[in-house]
């Protein structure tokens, strides 16, 4: 087993595609920041690429104490050869006690093999982050239907406690890592709020440039271009409304979705998503699903159309700024997070709120 004294500071790879860093990166930051504090530690990035040293001030602006850049034109596109032998290398050298990495499609192929090597852990796919166990407890509470005041707990436990969706979304399961180090997680985008930009600490930051070796033999594949598909995706995090429609639209589900994107529209440029009942029955595809199995989103507005608001689906928007909830159903779990309810059929009263909109705006 390791020795844990020589393993201290929460580090989070900041993944950068083509000299740009990912929204990914700076969720991950800010919530390292909260680890960091309850273990009395550092955060530091880890930046991987070419010519890629002036990113470090921006990672700093959202948390980063320190900046480890490792920059070789081998790095400038992501090889999971070149990249995990260089992160193992950091890892070995530095000792981090934690190590979070978004669940990108990079982090996801990244994630395991640095694990395997390193002889470690692996939770892939987090959406919660814990190390007091006071903090842990009260997540419980809110988010679980254990019965926390009656059970034991070890207070002392400082291990990183790190939730997922298991069973499909069914359960949550808290796992730790007690026997090894680094504590390794891949964390879901969207789900930790990013921080507010602190310009000054962005300024203050320490890079660091260790050396480490790198050559063209420890690279079996080869990069020889990279094409961007030009397929319109769905931007569920990303947007500022979205609507969502659920098993209520199954009366009439090209209508029900055509009402949802008509009412995105009007409210300005929102995108539809959906439950996952409504992904599973085919109506739309799974780019569209939000909740523990599907996206996190925080949108300003959510809109929430014929679902019923199964825990499965609240997990993944209930931190949105304003929630407005339409079901024919008045005792709908739904109403219990809304910040205002309309008990109706949807597919009489959304056309009845696009008019009224429309003439707001004219107004």
């Amino acid at each position: 087993m390791a020795d844990f004294s020589e393993y201290k500071n929460v580090w989070v790879f900041c993944e950068q595609r083509q000299g740009e860093l990912q929204t990914t990166d700076f969720e991950l930051v800010s919530e390292a920041t909260k680890l960091a504090s309850e273990l009395g530690c550092k955060v530091v990035g880890l930046l991987l690429g070419d010519n890629v040293k002036g990113l470090a001030n921006e990672i700093a602006g959202y948390g980063a104490d320190e900046v480890v850049v490792c920059e070789s034109p081998l790095l400038k596109d992501y090889t999971t050869d070149a990249y995990a032998k260089v992160l193992c290398d950091m890892v070995n050298e530095f000792k981090p006690e934690v190590l979070l990495i978004g669940a990108t499609n990079i982090g996801r192929d990244l994630a395991p093999r640095i694990a395997a090597r390193l002889h470690t852990g692996l939770t892939a796919d987090a959406t919660h982050l814990d190390i007091d166990t006071k903090g842990y407890v009260e997540y419980l509470r809110e988010s679980s239907t254990i019965d926390v005041d009656n059970t034991t707990f070890d207070w002392e436990d400082r291990n990183l406690k790190m939730t997922r969706p298991a069973f499909g979304g069914h359960l949550m399961a808290t796992i730790i890592c007690p026997r090894f180090r680094p504590q390794i997680s891949t964390v879901r985008p969207g789900v930790m709020k990013k921080a507010a930009f602190d310009s000054a600490k962005a300024q203050a930051v320490k890079v660091i440039e260790p050396a480490f070796e790198l050559s063209a033999d420890d690279i079996k594949t080869e990069v020889l271009s990279i094409e961007k598909a030009a397929n319109k995706l769905v931007d569920l995090i990303g947007a500022d409304i979205i609507v969502s429609v659920g098993r209520g639209i199954g009366k009439d589900v090209e209508k029900g979705i055509a009402l949802a994107q008509e009412l995105a529209d009007v409210l300005g440029g929102g995108v539809v998503g959906a439950s996952r009942a409504v992904t599973d029955a085919g109506w739309l595809d799974a780019a569209h699903q939000v909740g523990q199995t599907g996206k996190t989103v925080h949108p300003k507005i959510y809109v929430a159309l014929g679902i019923s608001g199964a825990i499965q689906h609240t997990a993944g928007m209930q931190d949105s700024e304003c929630i407005i909830a339409i079901n024919k159903n008045e005792t709908a779990p739904i109403f219990g997070v809304a910040d205002y309810g309309i008990v109706g059929d949807l597919f009489k009263v959304v056309p009845q709120l696009i008019e009224e909109i429309k003439k707001a705006k004219v107004a």
